[in-house]
C-alpha cells in the first residue's frame, strides 16, 4: 500500500491514558510524525497529573472520560469517533508508532477486522515476570476455551476496522477489555491477523497500572462470564458434571450395602446424593437452553455486524484482489 492510498484513509490513533504525563507527549509526537494525516485522541481516565494538558500541547484532541476503567474509554472512544480504520495503543511509550503503518497494511492486505500486535519482547522485563507468567496462563486458557485465534490476548496495540468498532459490544470495565475484544472476534468469527511487534520498557519513574493479583483475578472473572454468556453449555455442562460426579460419590456406599444387605442403610446420604443428581439434571438442561439463546444472539450480532459498511479499507482491498484477475481476463 502507497503512503498516498494511506492518505486516503479516514484513521484514528486512540490512546487512552490514566496518569502518563511523563510519556504522553512523546507517544503523540511519535504518532503525528508516522501518521501525519492521522487524527490523535487522548482519552484522560480521571489523571491527576499533568496528562490531558502535556497530550493537548502535543497536538492531541483530548476527551476526558469520567468513568474509571480502561474497557470504558474504550467504549466511549468507539462511540465518539468515525474512522476508517481506527488504531489503539497505549499512552506508556511501549509501543511504537513506527510500527502502526505496518498493523494498517495488515489491516487492509489481509482484509482483516482486527490485527493484534503481538509483544515480542514482554518477558524481557525483569519487573514484568509475573505479568509475563499470567500472560502465558490466561493465553493457553484463552485458546483451550475459545480456540487459537490469538497468541497475545492482552496486547494493547491494535489496529480495527470500523465494522469492528462500531459492533463490538464493549460491556466490560477495565483491563479486561482486551480479552472481550478477542472472545468478540472469535465468537463472530470475523477475519483477525497477528503482526509480532517489539514491545518497549518504560521509562524510569513510570509505572504500570497493572495488579497480578487483582487485575487477574478480574481477567479470570471475565474468562468465566464470557464462558457463560459464548459457550453456555460448555460452562453449565462442567457444572452439571461436577454436581453428577459428587451425586455418584455419596450414593456408591449406599448402593454397595443396598446390595449386599437388601437395606439403606443411610438414608440421609441417600437422599442427598439424589438431590444432587438431580441439581445436576436441571443445570445440564439449563445449558441446553441458553446454548440455543447464545447462537441466536450470536446470530443476531453477526447480522448487525453484516449490515455495517465495510468502509474504504476493505473496499481498497477488494479492489486490489480482483485487479490481477481483470489483468488475466484482458
Amino acid at each position: 500500500m502507497t503512503e498516498a492510498l494511506m492518505e486516503d484513509l479516514d484513521i484514528a490513533v486512540l490512546l487512552p491514558c490514566y496518569n502518563e504525563a511523563q510519556t504522553i507527549g512523546d507517544v503523540v509526537a511519535a504518532f503525528r510524525a508516522t501518521l501525519p494525516m492521522a487524527r490523535i485522541y487522548v482519552y484522560d481516565n480521571n489523571s491527576t497529573d499533568s496528562t490531558a494538558l502535556r497530550a493537548a500541547l502535543a497536538g492531541a484532541t483530548v476527551v476526558r472520560e469520567r468513568r474509571q476503567g480502561k474497557g470504558n474509554v474504550v467504549r466511549r472512544m468507539f462511540s465518539d469517533i468515525e474512522a476508517d480504520i481506527y488504531i489503539m495503543a497505549d499512552g506508556d511509550g511501549t509501543y511504537a508508532a513506527s510500527d502502526a503503518p505496518e498493523l494498517i497494511r495488515t489491516l487492509i492486505t489481509e482484509g482483516a477486522d482486527m490485527v493484534v500486535g503481538t509483544r515480542r519482547g514482554v518477558r524481557a522485563d525483569a519487573g514484568r515476570q509475573g505479568h509475563a507468567f499470567g500472560n502465558r496462563i490466561f493465553n493457553t486458557l484463552y485458546r483451550s476455551l475459545f480456540g487459537n485465534d490469538f497468541s497475545d490476548i492482552f496486547s494493547g496495540y491494535r489496529a480495527f476496522s470500523r465494522r469492528f468498532a462500531k459492533s463490538f459490544p464493549a460491556v466490560s470495565g477495565g483491563f479486561e477489555i482486551e480479552t472481550e475484544m478477542s472472545v468478540h472476534a472469535s465468537r463472530l468469527r470475523l477475519p483477525v491477523a497477528e503482526l509480532e511487534l517489539d514491545y518497549g520498557r518504560r521509562p524510569d519513574g513510570s509505572h504500570s497500572k497493572l495488579s497480578t493479583f487483582r487485575d487477574g483475578g478480574k481477567i479470570l472473572w471475565m474468562f468465566a462470564m464470557l464462558m457463560k454468556e459464548t459457550r453456555p453449555f460448555t460452562f453449565f455442562g462442567a457444572i452439571s458434571g461436577g454436581f453428577l460426579l459428587t451425586s455418584l460419590i455419596f450414593m456408591a456406599p449406599v448402593l454397595v450395602a443396598y446390595f449386599e444387605t437388601g437395606l439403606v442403610e443411610r438414608m440421609p446420604t441417600w437422599v442427598f446424593s439424589l438431590v444432587l443428581m438431580m441439581i445436576s439434571f436441571l443445570v445440564f438442561s439449563a445449558g441446553m437452553i441458553l446454548d440455543s439463546l447464545a447462537r441466536a444472539r450470536a446470530e443476531q450480532l453477526r447480522i448487525h455486524y453484516m449490515n455495517l459498511p465495510a468502509g474504504r479499507h476493505a473496499r481498497t482491498a477488494r479492489i486490489k484482489s480482483e485487479t490481477p484477475a481483470r489483468h488475466l481476463a484482458a
